[in-house]
């Protein structure tokens, strides 16, 4: 078995930091969406949740923090999985490291405007 998480031809640092902040996502994911569905799902219910509610629990730092960390986490995760899953069946290496910078700019975008829009887009309940 090859406990080597690094492709051939590709650097090895780089895609050991990725195995590992794989697992630490996954790991974080897993709590982060407990409390996420225990709260929403479980105690507050479906059904009352509206604009009112999100923009009254946005209030707080705290969740606004939290949903971030909860959308960062999993798109990072996805991201990651789908990077190792393409980079299965390109071979080139040049179009590998092409490939890798795109899904990090696509990362970064939707990341920073997911971001913008939890950290920055709250306005107060009237």
């Amino acid at each position: 078995m090859n406990t080597n998480p690094s492709l051939p031809g590709s650097t090895g640092k780089i895609e050991t930091i990725a195995w590992v902040a794989m697992r630490i996502s996954g790991i974080a994911l897993v709590l982060l969406l407990f409390g996420h569905v225990l709260i929403q799902d479980v105690l507050v219910g479906v059904q009352r949740i509206d604009i009112d509610y999100v923009a009254g629990r946005w209030a707080s730092p705290f969740w606004r923090i939290y949903d971030f960390l909860l959308l960062a986490l999993a798109f990072t995760h996805g991201m990651n999985g789908l990077r190792r899953v393409l980079n299965d069946y390109i071979h080139p290496p040049r179009s590998r490291r092409l490939l890798n910078g795109l899904l990090l700019g696509f990362w970064l975008v939707v990341t920073l405007i997911g971001g913008i829009a939890i950290i920055g887009g709250v306005r107060s309940v009237p």
